[in-house]
Formats: C-alpha cells, sequence, structure tokens
C-alpha cells in the first residue's frame, strides 16, 4: 500500500548514545559483561578518589588561609602598618594621624608612640606619615606598609579630572612605589561636601581620576567624620592584606627603638640596639643582619621581651612608653652558636699560590735548547766593517732571515680571541711611560673621569659639566661608538687591549680570560638557581630549628661590632624613618657581579653614564655602585657596552654588589649636586653571574681616497705604515654595505690600499670594529653611612648624648 498512509518509523537517535553505549555491539559476547563491571567499578573508584582529592585540597586551602589571617591580624601577629601618603602638598596629614589615634584609643591624650592596641577593633595598628617632598623617607616606609592610603583632597576634583590631583612629587611617589612593589592600597577622601548626593558624586570623580594611577583592587573612602574613618578601620581589619612576593622571603624588623652601648674592650666599636616586632619570617640568632644603610653584620645576642602594647591590656595603658623602655622585661635571651653561626664573610682572601705556574718542564727546557742551537747556525746579516767581537754583542731577532712581505704578513692583529705581540722594535719610550699613556687615553675613551666635588665647583662650572656631559651623550647617539685614532701615539699602542672579531655573534671568547685584580675578591656559584632553591627552601624551615624566633615576637636585637659613628648615624635617622634590620639569606653578604634589568625614569632629564656613581635600592638594602650598562642579546654570549643608558628601553647593569637572590625591584637614585636624591632609573633584578662577557666596541673610521671599482685607496683610519701592518688581519666594511681587507699600506703617512667584495662608492666611509671586554668599577664605599666627616660624626654623638 502506498500513499499517505504509509508506516513511517521514527529515526535511530544514536546520536544521543555514549561513545561507550555506540561501541558496546562491537564488544564479543564473552567478555561484554566482565569488561562492563569492571569498568563500572573503575569509573566509581575513580570517581571517589577525585571527590577526596578536591575535598583534601580545600581543607589545605582553608588551613592555608586561616592560618595567614591570623598571622596577620591575630592577637600574636605583629601590628599592622598603615603608611599616610599625601599626593599633593596641599593636605594636612597630621590632623587625620591624630583623628585614627583617637578613633583607635578611644581617648583624645597626646600621641606617645606610633603603636597602638584598640580593644574595640581588636587590632594593633602603626600609623606613619610620609614627610612630603622627602623621598627616601617616604620609600623606606613604603617598603614595610602593609598598606598605603593615598590621602586626596575633594577640592582637585572641582574641575573634574582636566587637571590632575596629583603633583609632580606625588607621580614620582607613585612610580617608585610601583617599581617597589606596591602593598595593598586604599584612597582616603578628604574634604568632601556635606550632602549624600554630592558626596557620591565627587567619589565617583575620584574613582574616574585615580583608577588608572593604582591597581584595581584598591578601594576609595571618604575620611571626614568620625562615623566613615570608623567604617574604614573595620573594613581594614577583616582585609586580607597582599605584600610583595620578595618581602615575604626575608625577616625584617622596623625598629621601635633605637640605641647602643659601647664596648669597653673594643675602642671604636659598639652595640646597635634595635627594638621591634619580627614580620615576614621567623629570625634566627645565628644569621646575617643587615642594618638598612649602614652594612651587614652578626649578632650578639637577642633578648625577647614582653610585648609592650598587648592586645588584652586594660584601658589607658596601651600605647608604648618611649620612657618606661627600659623597665621591659626579658622574657628570653638567645645566644649564637659559635660552630652554626653564619661568618660575615664580604670578600674573598686570594690565594697568591692558587694562579697559573709558570716554572718550565723539562720538555720546555729541552726546546729551548734546540732553539738556542739552531740559532747559533743561523748566519748573521753584519754591518760592513763589523768585527768579530762586535758581532757577538749584536742582538739578532728570530725572524731576521724571513724576507720583508712575510714580516708585515706576520706582524699583524690576530683575529678571535688570539693573544697579540705588543712589542714595538726601537721605541723611544719607555715601558712605563708606555703603561701611563695607554692608561690615560683609555680613560678618555670610556669617559671614566668623575665631576669634581660640589663644593668646588661653581654654578657655572657645574653648568658647564652637565653641557659636556649632554653633548657627549648627543654625540654618541648620531655616532655611536666611533672613536678618533690619535696622531702623535701610534694606533697599536693606543688599542692595545682590543682585538678583531670575525663575528660578534658566532666568535668565541675565553669568559675567564685576563681577568682583572677584582675578580679575586668576589664569589661564583657554579651552579647559582640550584643554590637559590635550596636556601630559599632552608628559609621555609627555619621556624621549627632550635634559636629561631617566631613571626610577630617583639625582641631587642644586640648588633655587635657596629662603629660607633655608624650607630650613631642610625640612631639620627631613626628621628626621621623607621629604621629596618632585615635577616639575611645564606650567601647574602658575599660580593660578586650582579645584573639588573633597568629603564631610565622618565621624570631624569639629565644623561646617565657607564661607571658613574649611583645608589642602589635593592629590597631593604641600598648601596653605592658604579655601573657599566650593556644590551641583552638573547641569541649570543656575547653583549655590547653601552656608553649611556638611552631613555624608552631597557639595558642590563652590571655592578659589584653583595649577593641577592631574585626577584628583587630596583631603585636607583643619584644625588644632583647637593640637591635631594633624585630618581634616575627603575628595574629588577636579573642574574648573578661573573663571567657575562661585556665587550666595548669602538669603530675607527676612514675615508676613500682613490677609487676604481671593488679597490679604494683609504686615509684617516691610521697614521703610520705599521698601524696599518698590524691591523691587516682585521676586516673591514663600509657603511653602505661593503665588506673588504686591508691589501698593502701606501706612503708613510697611514694610507691603505683596501679591496672590497663589491663596486665601492666615493662617498662611502670604510669602518673597522675593535672589541676588549669591560667591568664595572670597583666601589670605593660600599654603603652611604660608611663614610662621613669627622665634624658631622661629632655633632651626631653630642646629639645622642
Amino acid at each position: 500500500m502506498g500513499g499517505s498512509k504509509v508506516q513511517v518509523n521514527k529515526a535511530h537517535k544514536s546520536r544521543f548514545a555514549s561513545k561507550s553505549s555506540r561501541k558496546a555491539h562491537k564488544v564479543p559476547l564473552a567478555v561484554k559483561s566482565r569488561i562492563g563491571k569492571a569498568e563500572k567499578k573503575s569509573m566509581k573508584g575513580a570517581r571517589a578518589t577525585r571527590i577526596q582529592r578536591s575535598k583534601m585540597m580545600r581543607d589545605q586551602k582553608r588551613a592555608t588561609l586561616l592560618k595567614e589571617k591570623r598571622a596577620s591580624g591575630g592577637p600574636s601577629s605583629a601590628p599592622r602598618i598603615i603608611v599616610l601618603c599625601g599626593l599633593s602638598s596641599s593636605l594636612n596629614l597630621n590632623m587625620l594621624a591624630k583623628e585614627l589615634f583617637i578613633l583607635l584609643s578611644g581617648e583624645e591624650s597626646e600621641v606617645i608612640s606610633a603603636t597602638v592596641a584598640s580593644q574595640t577593633y581588636k587590632l594593633r595598628t602603626t600609623v606613619l606619615v610620609a614627610p612630603y617632598g622627602d623621598l627616601v623617607s617616604c620609600m623606606e616606609m613604603a617598603k614595610v606598609a602593609d598598606l598605603i592610603a593615598f590621602v586626596v583632597s575633594a577640592n582637585s576634583f572641582e574641575d573634574g579630572c582636566e587637571t590632575s590631583p596629583i603633583d609632580s612629587f606625588g607621580i614620582q611617589c607613585l612610580s617608585v612605589f610601583r617599581a617597589i612593589g606596591l602593598p595593598s592600597t586604599t584612597v582616603l577622601i578628604r574634604d568632601l561636601p556635606g550632602s549624600t548626593r554630592e558626596k557620591q558624586d565627587a567619589k565617583k570623580i575620584a574613582i574616574s581620576c585615580l583608577g588608572s594611577e593604582l591597581p584595581e583592587d584598591c578601594r576609595f573612602y571618604p575620611a571626614d567624620t568620625k562615623e566613615e574613618l570608623h567604617k574604614f578601620l573595620w573594613l581594614f581589619k577583616e582585609q586580607h592584606l597582599s605584600v610583595p612576593h620578595w618581602r615575604s622571603q626575608r625577616p625584617y624588623l622596623m625598629s621601635q627603638e633605637v640605641g647602643l652601648e659601647l664596648e669597653n674592650n673594643k675602642p671604636g666599636k659598639c652595640t646597635l640596639l634595635l627594638s621591634g616586632y619580627v614580620r615576614a619570617q621567623s629570625l634566627s640568632v645565628n644569621q646575617l643582619v643587615h642594618v638598612s644603610g649602614a652594612g651587614d653584620f652578626q649578632f650578639d645576642k637577642i633578648d625577647v621581651l614582653k610585648d609592650p602594647v598587648p592586645l588584652n591590656e586594660r584601658k589607658g595603658s596601651n600605647l608604648m612608653d618611649s620612657d618606661n623602655s627600659n623597665c621591659i622585661e626579658v622574657v628570653l635571651t638567645l645566644k649564637p652558636d659559635a660552630l652554626k653561626q653564619e661568618p660575615l664573610v664580604v670578600e674573598n682572601i686570594p690565594d697568591p699560590l692558587a694562579g697559573e705556574q709558570t716554572w718550565p718542564t723539562e720538555a720546555d727546557m729541552a726546546e729551548a735548547d734546540e732553539n738556542n742551537e739552531r740559532r747559533k747556525l743561523r748566519r748573521k746579516k753584519l754591518p760592513p766593517g763589523t768585527s768579530d767581537y762586535q758581532a757577538a754583542w749584536i742582538v739578532e731577532d728570530s725572524d731576521d732571515d724571513v724576507s720583508e712581505g712575510s714580516v708585515e704578513e706576520g706582524d699583524g692583529m690576530v683575529l678571535d680571541g688570539q693573544k697579540y705581540n705588543f712589542a714595538q722594535v726601537g721605541s723611544n719610550q719607555s715601558d712605563s711611560e708606555i703603561a701611563h699613556n695607554m692608561e690615560n687615553f683609555d680613560e678618555e675613551t670610556e669617559a671614566d673621569t668623575e665631576m669634581a666635588d660640589d663644593a668646588n665647583l661653581t654654578s657655572e662650572q657645574i653648568e658647564a659639566e652637565i653641557k659636556k656631559l649632554k653633548d657627549a651623550c648627543g654625540l654618541d647617539e648620531e655616532f655611536p661608538d666611533e672613536v678618533d685614532t690619535p696622531i702623535d701615539v701610534p694606533a697599536k699602542k693606543r688599542f692595545a687591549k682590543y682585538r678583531g672579531l670575525k663575528s660578534f655573534r658566532t666568535s668565541s671568547w675565553d669568559p675567564q680570560e685576563s681577568l682583572p685584580p677584582e675578580y679575586a675578591k668576589i664569589f661564583n656559584f657554579d651552579n647559582f638557581t640550584k643554590t637559590q632553591n635550596h636556601v630559599l627552601a632552608k628559609v621555609l624551615n627555619e621556624e621549627h630549628v632550635r634559636g629561631s624566633l617566631q613571626v610577630g615576637s617583639y625582641v631587642r636585637l644586640h648588633v655587635k661590632d657596629v662603629p660607633v659613628d655608624l650607630a650613631s648615624k642610625v640612631y639620627h635617622l631613626s628621628q626621621s624613618f623607621p629604621v629596618v634590620a632585615c635577616g639575611l639569606l645564606q650567601h647574602e653578604s658575599k660580593m660578586s657581579v650582579l645584573h639588573f634589568s633597568i629603564k631610565k625614569h622618565d621624570s631624569y632629564d639629565d644623561p646617565i653614564k657607564s661607571k658613574e656613581i649611583f645608589t642602589f635600592h635593592v629590597g631593604f638594602r641600598h648601596f653605592i655602585a658604579r655601573p657599566i650598562f650593556s644590551s641583552d642579546n638573547i641569541n649570543s654570549d656575547k653583549h655590547k657596552m653601552e656608553r649611556f643608558l638611552l631613555p624608552g628601553r631597557f639595558s642590563i647593569a652590571s655592578i659589584y654588589a653583595p649577593i641577592c637572590f631574585p626577584p628583587m625591584p630596583l631603585v636607583v637614585l643619584k644625588n644632583k649636586h647637593g640637591d635631594s636624591p633624585a630618581v634616575a632609573a627603575v628595574g629588577s633584578l636579573r642574574s648573578v653571574d661573573p663571567y657575562r662577557i661585556i665587550l666595548k666596541k669602538i669603530i675607527l673610521t676612514g675615508y676613500p681616497l682613490r677609487v676604481s671599482k671593488k679597490k679604494a685607496t683609504v686615509r684617516y683610519m691610521f697614521h703610520n705604515p705599521d698601524d696599518v701592518r698590524w691591523f691587516k688581519p682585521v676586516e673591514l666594511y663600509t657603511k653602505c654595505g661593503r665588506r673588504g681587507l686591508i691589501k698593502d699600506s701606501v706612503g708613510t703617512h697611514g694610507a691603505m690600499k683596501c679591496l672590497f667584495n663589491g663596486v665601492i662608492q666615493q662617498h662611502d666611509t670604510v669602518c673597522m670594529s675593535l672589541y676588549k671586554r669591560a667591568y664595572p668599577k670597583w666601589p670605593e664605599q660600599l654603603f652611604p653611612l660608611a663614610k662621613r666627616r669627622r665634624k658631622e660624626i661629632i655633632a651626631d654623638w653630642q646629639d645622642f648624648v
């Protein structure tokens, strides 16, 4: 039967079935039941395992979060540090800090200490006010802050976002804080209008104007009335605070009190006393400590004191009174173990007998005797009329019987890392004079000369020095690496330390060849990454070691063998901003070569020259260094030195400094002629590697005098024929892309015949590239407070007494 009443069956719904059910008919009947049961059982066990694993991970995360919350906000934790930072000069931060203290303490009394324990909020807090205009103090406070509260005025938003509410100093502080690593941040808005609607509008304008300058999780709070500050403190108590990663790896202490004790048996030395709470990691009495700006030292002992600001103390005695600090009860005293204490090693002591021995072997002596016999059999070329007695005194060169052409071939510079013969026969200068001239010329080429002391220079001389430096920077950008060949000194003496390379990328260069004497003082690692992982893993287990102090303990550090002038300076600085004592990891006191990825700061206009004196702020530590800048070549083991740090791009700065383990932030400061320090550059630590090859490149230029297709006569690259023969093996190139070689010398004024791989143009410039390895300068003064004038020392000591 046909037509519309034909039976129509439903389509098979195999597209909705699972893969296992679709393939079930392909399994033999003998094993279908066994496979199905086993698969069902295994799936059930796997699901239970996944559920159990997920539950374990949730429990671990919950326990970790609870531990962090108790460590940061519990009664046994260190007080939270709030730093009030004004983004403009029109704000009164002292008034805001006083209002916060009154709200926390619950009484209107005179503020004795910056730390207060609030029974209302169940919170201990330290409130610090960043002084406007003092960049170093603001930066030191930001390093220890748990929360940075930026304060702005609503009056600065009257014109909307057309005029920025942040002035130049506020912008500079924000950029430095971002380079260091911002902790948790918030914005407190003052001077808001009275009505609720206008208040909300002003807050929205503040968020739109400042949102791009601050992190995404930054919160905005009105901070005019007591109720608004009360809401801010409640939310601050429950807030999960984040800190930079580099700060959580090392124990540190922000000084609440600073003092010193003189030592009778060690004249000129004293014991520096620093009191405060242990933060971030547990502190061991056997490890070294770094006092910010003063240097690295050892512990004499550590006193665990009774907490002066307990959270459960009765009302009225929650402020830490500095007058009663000597009456604080000592709970426990820890002394270092002589066998486990980390030695204070800064520089390596070189062994004079560990160098290369040059005592001749028997084979060397036999070869020397054979050469002497050959020399005796060789006929001497004597001037006419010379007697046998006179001939015996004539010093003969070993290559006298070689033709003149072969002498020219063998008397040249050797490529790709081979040694040169720097002796010149017939020179009228002594070796000391030659060495002195080479050093002087080398200093002029490297531009190592430093400005004189600012106190001895007038304003006109300072402006002349700056103009000279800017001209040199502009000349280096226009004609990079080009130098002039001196006329009065032979080029093979002037550029004796340089060599030619066939290829900058593929030519070999021994990283341990001709190292400077400073390399005998530094330390190197066979595997730096493995050492770093071992040291950081040791830090995590430090809290279970006997002699370690838990986080949140209130302690007094006895730092021994501190010079009296350093201790008095630290005491003087503690009146301006808190002094930080940081526990050092293993090996971090030893000197090595550190390499930083660095970029010039936008607000710094002056040229930054290699080997100038800068202050490097690396984490909690800061020291003086004289860096050299270089490019970062990914596909080569050699890196080209840069004479100036050019704006708009990253370079590598290499310095001699104590070892640090990355990641570590970097802020470079420069003292500008007696003014306050300016931010010159920012960056981060890249690596610790003494054998990173940095090559200084120079380019000698000449100009074609006569051109005949591929041949040309070039002048003004050299000024005598000996230099032409010396540099004959080095390859030439032109600015238009031709490559060539020196064929012969022409005349007596340094002209030379050259052959190129293509037709040479008359207007082209012939170039020759030479290289030598460059090293940073050893700092004469490592830490900023290490060297001071006698008048400053006496004045600080009198202030302390």
